[in-house]
């Protein structure tokens, strides 16, 4: 069984367990906000590294400051939420008979 199959049951599941809609939107959606939160993370330094000493090399050069990594966080939270909370959304209103039959 592949990994949608699985999240589309146990989407089915909760459901019938009587979780909401918007429930299980915010659950998923969460989960995966914290792993984007996560590689943010690792990679924010290490592009702020790599971007400075490749910046060094030019004599008219910018500074790089905190407001290019706090849009790039936010957009891709925004991202993020938009694909999961729709997905997670579409899986949630479906017939959790469908998803819970042997695919």
């Amino acid at each position: 069984m592949n990994r949608a199959n699985q999240r589309a049951k146990e989407i089915g599941i909760r459901k019938v367990l009587g979780a909401s809609v918007s429930n299980i939107v915010k659950g998923f959606s969460w989960e995966f906000g914290k792993l984007v939160l996560v590689a943010f993370l690792i990679a924010a330094p290490a592009g702020y590294f790599g971007m400075s000493t490749w910046l060094q090399d030019y004599e008219y050069s910018i500074t790089i400051g905190p407001m290019i990594f706090i849009a790039s966080i936010g957009a891709s939270i925004v991202v993020a939420f938009a694909t999961t909370g729709y997905r997670s959304h579409k899986a949630a209103t479906a017939n959790p008979v469908n998803s819970l039959r042997d695919q």
